[in-house]
């Protein structure tokens, strides 16, 4: 991996010139953005986001186009086994330009004999709607493009594409043979109400009035939250009380949650640490916390200061219908979840939502020992692929952590099972 310096270095340095060379000539092979939906224009799908050229593995052959205002890549390899797997991206902010990317699985598709096929969405922000209609609209546009149907099709998507996995696989529920959602926002607009709990709590705790929709003061009493909680300093015993409020909300008590929160509250957005960049929410009106109660420890009964907390807390009514569709959580076909337990960003507490609701039938969820967002390494991902593949062809159910129970996951070896290759913020499994 490239260090932070060699990488800034790397970006400030001019490119050698047969380099630059390469790169001015993909660059001007590419086509200028073409319109598309109302507001949007999409990028030449022929092209990566860096001005080189998309082009085919070794043994395969690629498709671009663009589709309803939607740009598309479709990749299927000689050998091809009759199996499709279509790819749903990410959250891209709120920008104007959308772009069709590769699945991070892409060379294992290929050299296992499966077809693949992404497309940009029509829009960005959190529209899962839109990412829904064109994931699904995929296997129509693989087969006029390829001239082949596809025996079975599988979905996965990552975070936001997470979201749109599970409910394009409730909408169409006899299209797909499997799913494979990772780091996935399988809780629906329970990441909204998760992103309001981590402030409204932090302005509960330090005695600090903050007000939903967030005022013009709100930056002003972040400056107020920030230090009484010591977040970048050093945990004060209202930021311990509130680690442990946000450990809770986020999946539990867990090994490496406190490397997991100085992790996030290091990154900032907008010059504001990470988890209090998103209030109210990203989609604002889809947050309730009316009938939350808010827990620090564990202990059998509430300690004086929970209940304080839960006297003082900004109680917030769900005023507005988002459009942000609901994962009802019952998969007629098999799920193979992979999600970080230190992910604050899309919280380990999406995997225990879907699993309460759909009773662990048809789910199995994999514990990453992670504190980033989506940060699985390659044969974590192609070991989850292989076994979901294997539970939809062979009907072997494969194995999978037991998320809902609290002692498991608090075990300091909570995790390991899966995790392939070892991260800085968790000791090896084995030592």
């Amino acid at each position: 991996m490239i260090g932070r310096a060699a990488l800034a270095l790397a970006l400030l340095l001019p490119a050698a010139p047969a380099q630059a060379a390469v790169q001015a000539a993909a660059q001007a092979a590419c086509q200028a953005p073409a319109p598309g939906l109302p507001g949007y224009v999409v990028a030449d799908p022929a092209c990566n986001i860096d001005g080189t050229p998309f082009e085919a593995l070794a043994g395969a052959r690629i498709w671009t186009g663009i589709k309803d205002g939607a740009a598309y890549r479709i990749e299927k390899p000689k050998r091809w086994n009759g199996r499709l797997v279509v790819y749903a991206h990410g959250f891209r902010g709120n920008g104007t330009t959308v772009f069709v990317d590769n699945p991070a699985l892409r060379a294992h598709y290929i050299e296992r004999g499966f077809a693949w096929a992404a497309s940009s969405y029509g829009t960005n922000g959190y529209d899962v709607s839109q990412g829904v209609t064109d994931t699904h609209a995929l296997i129509d546009v693989f087969r006029q493009a390829t001239g082949a149907t596809a025996r079975k099709v599988y979905i996965t998507g990552a975070s936001m594409g997470g979201h749109v996995t599970a409910v394009a696989i409730e909408k169409y529920p006899r299209t797909f043979a499997g799913a494979m959602p990772t780091c996935g926002v399988l809780g629906d607009v329970e990441l909204f109400d998760y992103f309001l709990d981590t402030t409204v709590t932090a302005a509960a705790l330090t005695g600090v009035r903050t007000d939903f929709p967030a005022s013009p003061a709100f930056g002003a009493q972040l400056s107020k939250i920030i230090p009484a909680l010591g977040v970048t300093t050093g945990l004060t015993d209202a930021g311990r009380t509130w680690s442990g409020v946000v450990e809770r909300r986020s999946g539990g008590e867990r090994p490496g949650f406190d490397a997991a929160l100085a992790y996030w509250n290091a990154a900032a957005q907008g010059g504001v640490p990470f988890l209090f960049s998103f209030y109210p929410s990203l989609t604002a009106g889809s947050v309730d916390n009316r009938h939350t109660l808010y827990r620090s420890t564990d202990t059998r009964r509430l300690t004086a200061t929970e209940k304080k907390l839960n006297a003082d807390v900004l109680r917030v009514r769900r005023t507005t219908t988002a459009d942000v569709p609901v994962v009802a959580g019952k998969p007629r076909i098999p799920v193979l979840s992979l999600h970080g337990i230190g992910d604050l960003f899309v919280p380990f507490s999406m995997e225990q939502y879907y699993a309460r609701e759909s009773h662990g039938r048809n789910f199995v969820s994999r514990a990453i020992r992670d504190v980033t967002h989506c940060g699985f390494t390659q044969p974590e991902l192609r070991q989850g692929f292989d076994d979901l593949v294997r539970w939809v062809e062979t009907g072997r159910r494969p194995a999978g952590d037991a998320i809902l129970d609290r002692r498991t996951v608090a075990a300091a070896t909570f995790g390991c099972r899966f995790t392939i290759g070892v991260r800085g913020n968790y000791p090896p499994c084995g030592g």
